[in-house]
């Protein structure tokens, strides 16, 4: 991309001579620097989340057009697109369940991973390697594992099919392993393949502080991969007649991605701070706790002031954001509005209500609307 920046500061270039100081100049090319790290800052798969294109139609053999119009992708996961056109929506939907997961995990703190558009997605907060950062990348590979894995056992991808997971050592002999399990393995592999492509394609000076953030960003994504591998169990059907349950025939599946969620939550609160040592690797900054494993959340900068609007580090602020006057936790109108205040107003909502069991077999609810107060952030 040519911005013409070698002439914005040559006084021939100037079309009304010295009316362009040199105050204008730096004006001029600090827009143009912003608009540059703009264009930088879109360029996200998470993006494939927001993107209305991403339905099974869109992705017939030879479309490879399609892929390298997509916003967001690397060279290396453009060319991912072109030959697993069909794996596409899966990845949408993963990063979307990821997104989903992390705006549930966050709905009660000051950062609420909140999307802000839908190329960059979140914005410039990510730009900084923060505990929010890694959960971030963290929950969106792992949300890409499940859409994947799901996906081949559904039968909805050309190149995958039900789990051929080894049948555990544990398992009952009399027990049937069998079924059509979710694919685990393909999944883990195929999103390390597409997730991790960005960060691979790069190549930074030894020690410096891109160098940092790529290890960061690849243990990151790593460490959600493992933790749906983790949390994947044994489930069994009972076979026999009126239930006896003679026989069990038993596969492999993946835990609710609540469960996930959860996981990665508690995984960012205990994650650990990290610096680049002499050799250019990632250490941890306090050498008196254990080492991170590769199942951990780890983070290279502490993480901006959230509590008021900044476009430099992409905070949204808290104010307007609910507030729970009786909670001292961090939705407690105290810790959300950072000591400003908040307003109190009346709102009316709208709920299920008087709710009975019909046989057979629905449940009829009545809507009741009620008044209740609430508390917003100055």
């Amino acid at each position: 991309m040519n911005l013409g920046l070698g002439c914005v500061c040559r006084p021939d270039c100037w079309p009304f001579g010295s009316l362009l100081d040199s105050r204008h100049c730096v004006f001029a090319l600090t827009l143009l620097t912003l608009l540059m790290q703009v264009v930088v800052e879109a360029n996200s798969w998470w993006s494939l989340a927001m993107n209305p294109l991403l339905i099974p139609e869109a992705y017939i053999i030879g479309a490879q057009p399609l892929c390298s119009q997509l916003v967001g992708l690397s060279q290396g996961q453009k060319k991912l697109c072109q030959l697993y056109q069909d794996h596409m929506q899966y990845i949408g939907e993963g990063a979307k369940t990821g997104i989903r997961e992390c705006q549930y995990q966050f709905r009660h703190r000051r950062w609420n991973c909140s999307t802000v558009d839908n190329s960059s997605v979140f914005g410039r907060v990510m730009q900084i390697g923060s505990r929010e950062t890694a959960f971030t990348y963290a929950i969106s590979a792992a949300g890409v594992v499940n859409a994947v894995s799901r996906a081949c056992r559904e039968g909805e991808l050309s190149s995958c099919g039900c789990s051929r997971a080894a049948r555990p050592k544990d398992l009952p002999r009399d027990w049937l392993w069998g079924g059509c399990g979710d694919n685990l393995n393909y999944g883990y592999r195929f999103s390390k393949e597409f997730v991790d492509a960005r960060e691979r394609e790069k190549s930074y000076p030894k020690g410096s502080y891109e160098s940092a953030r790529l290890m960061m960003n690849i243990h990151n994504n790593e460490a959600g991969r493992r933790t749906v591998s983790d949390l994947a169990n044994v489930s069994c059907k009972c076979h026999g007649v009126s239930g006896s349950c003679s026989l069990k025939t038993c596969w492999l599946q993946l835990a609710d991605f609540r469960k996930v969620g959860d996981a990665l939550k508690e995984k960012y609160d205990s994650s650990t701070s990290m610096k680049l040592n002499s050799r250019g690797k990632l250490v941890q900054k306090h050498s008196n706790f254990n080492a991170p494993t590769s199942h951990d959340l780890v983070y290279t900068e502490s993480s901006p002031d959230y509590c008021l609007k900044n476009q430099s580090t992409g905070s949204l602020g808290t104010v307007g954001r609910l507030c729970n006057k009786t909670s001292e936790g961090m939705d407690g109108c105290e810790l959300m509005c950072c000591g400003r205040g908040y307003d109190q107003y009346k709102a009316q909502i709208v709920e299920r209500c008087h709710c009975k069991f019909h046989w057979c077999c629905y449940v009829k609810c009545k809507r009741c609307t009620k008044i209740v107060d609430q508390f917003v952030c100055k």
